[in-house]
């Protein structure tokens, strides 16, 4: 961890800030601006002694590939035209990877009309004093910072509200319009860390080309490439650049690869976290200065097959007729399609993949089976989902999962504005065999619980389901499934001899990754076996997710609502 932390304290000295604070010393700060020439990304050439010296300015900060600066662009644009003739808006770009074409198109995107520099040297970034993207910084009159920091609370790391519970920068505008100093003059910002230019020569002999290409290819670029929905593609030395200081952050923080599994309980084949090594040999090839190496060491890319991962499927089922249409920005809350099957005969499925139409607004897919007789209050059994990453559903030759003839498939479908508007028609594909060739049935189970009321307030909430094996089984995989209020997930099993085990423990459960856990060997459970999950839910302060903490929450199928539902997939010795 000291190497972390030297890493960490490394970029914070190359972006000349160890904290949230800067200098508001309005004359020096005055003549620096005022000398600064910079081109925009048009090719024009901006001074800052063009600025208006009677009228507050805002800088912000922006970044191309930035998921939240992608969001708040049109956002800022909103609020230039708001304070119009009051207020002078700035964009800045100072990440080393975004050329000015790129910054052009992102502009386009947001319908900006506001100036944007490019500042490829980072002089206006570490003149204020600027990390993040998007990140804004408001000058009063006599040139002093009146507030630094976020554009508004709906937006972050993990979180998307419905709306805004506090509009930071219109608040300082609207009191330094009034001649007030803003109330609250500094916030955290949240974003992606300012790609800068390099400061030290590489060095040392942890390369790109030999050493991290490899943990990329093998953890990263399934869904950092070109048209999936990571934020900017790892596919090359060049991509990479720029990002070095966000790589460190997040992999410091665990926060990627995503996994969200305890390491103490059950053993997963899907586990995508990095090694301790790979994590170190990371670190050090940043704090190094990212050398290149010998092209020659290149590992060869990895190759995605287009179209289908599993066996190519006997039929297609879309979502719907029709695309589905992403607004640009905003909360989509989750979207629920049925579509019935029409099987007038039973059908067994031995492999099933869910297939986003267009990665990089679809967050999740989950498809429920729905079948004849079942009760509504429940979703049904899942047959198939799809997250970042997940792999398609494939079952042991001779296994096959059962659909009843009559069945219906529930789709549930989070999609993830990226600030440009979009369609997607998602689809998932399944593939069959004959009853006579099933030796063994897949059996989908759920311990769920839909009668649970999480009380306003409540930090640590649990709520409780359980499900007693009715038969031998043998345990594929886990699945756990809640919403916004999620904060934790265990299952253990209590087996007929007295005996308990944790299966899974998920204790930083995040709505945004419906992961599924593939056991690496196939656990027994033997009848009798009684598996209990445990729910924890956060309807308080603490959880920026949370949509509302007043309010009781209890069963539904949107995201303000809550569910309880743990996941099985066993299958049993034989068709019953």
């Amino acid at each position: 961890m000291r190497l972390v932390a030297a890493l960490l304290a490394a970029v914070c000295a190359v972006s000349g800030t160890s904290s949230i604070l800067a200098s508001s010393a309005g004359s020096d700060l005055s003549r620096q601006l005022q000398s600064l020439e910079l081109h925009d990304c048009r090719g024009a050439v901006r001074r800052g002694a063009e600025l208006p010296d009677a009228k507050p300015v805002v800088v912000a900060f922006l970044g191309t590939e930035c998921p939240l600066a992608k969001l708040y662009g049109p956002k800022l644009q909103a609020l230039s035209e708001k304070f119009a003739g009051e207020v002078v808006f700035v964009g800045v770009c100072s990440n080393v990877q975004d050329s000015p074409t790129e910054v052009v198109t992102y502009s386009n995107r947001a319908s900006i009309t506001f100036p944007m520099l490019m500042d490829p040297d980072q002089k206006v970034a570490d003149l204020l004093h600027a990390t993040r993207t998007p990140e804004v910084i408001v000058l009063d009159a006599s040139r002093k910072i009146a507030y630094r920091g976020r554009i508004d609370d709906q937006f972050g790391i993990s979180v998307a509200r419905q709306s805004a519970t506090r509009d930071d920068l219109t608040e300082a505008l609207i009191s330094l319009i009034a001649g007030r100093t803003p109330e609250i003059a500094e916030t955290k910002a949240t974003g992606c860390l300012i790609g800068r230019s390099r400061r030290t020569e590489p060095q040392g002999q942890i390369t790109y080309t030999k050493h991290v290409a490899p943990i990329f290819n093998q953890h990263c670029v399934e869904c950092h490439r070109p048209g999936e929905i990571a934020p900017f593609p790892l596919t090359s030395y060049e991509e990479t650049i720029g990002w070095d200081a966000m790589i460190a952050e997040v992999v410091s923080e665990d926060r990627m690869p995503p996994w969200n599994a305890n390491p103490q309980f059950g053993h997963f084949r899907n586990d995508s976290r990095l090694s301790s090594e790979e994590k170190q040999t990371l670190l050090t090839w940043i704090q190094n200065g990212c050398p290149e190496g010998d092209v020659s060491d290149l590992p060869p890319a990895p190759q995605f097959v287009k179209g289908w991962r599993m066996p190519e499927p006997d039929q297609v089922i879309h979502v719907r007729t029709e695309p589905f249409a992403v607004p640009a920005t905003g909360v989509v809350d989750y979207q629920y399609f049925q579509v019935d099957l029409n099987f007038t005969e039973d059908r067994y499925v031995t492999a099933a993949e869910a297939r986003p139409g267009n990665p990089a607004v679809v967050h999740h897919i989950i498809a429920f089976l729905k079948v004849p007789g079942q009760d509504d209050i429940s979703l049904g059994r899942m047959l198939i989902g799809y997250a970042p990453g997940t792999s398609p559903l494939v079952f042991p030759e001779g296994s096959a999962m059962k659909v009843p003839a009559g069945s219906k498939i529930l789709f549930e479908m989070h999609y993830t504005p990226n600030g440009t508007a979009q369609t997607d028609l998602s689809y998932i594909g399944l593939k069959f065999t004959d009853k006579d060739s099933v030796k063994q049935e897949v059996v989908g189970l759920e311990a769920i619980n839909s009668k649970f009321r999480i009380p306003p307030g409540a930090a640590d909430h649990e709520v409780k389901a359980s499900e007693r094996i009715r038969e031998d089984l043998t345990l594929l995989s886990l699945t756990p499934h809640m919403h916004l209020r999620g904060k934790a997930f265990r299952y253990t099993a209590t087996f007929p001899d007295g005996t308990s085990e944790v299966l899974l423990d998920v204790p930083k459960y995040d709505f945004n990754w419906q992961l599924r856990y593939e056991l690496t060997e196939p656990r027994t459970l033997p009848k009798g076996t009684v598996i209990e999950c445990t729910a924890t839910f956060d309807n308080s302060a603490n959880n920026p997710n949370n949509p509302d903490l007043s309010k009781t929450i209890g069963w539904g199928q949107q995201s303000w609502d809550e569910m309880m539902i743990g996941f099985l997939t066993t299958v049993r010795p034989k068709v019953q």
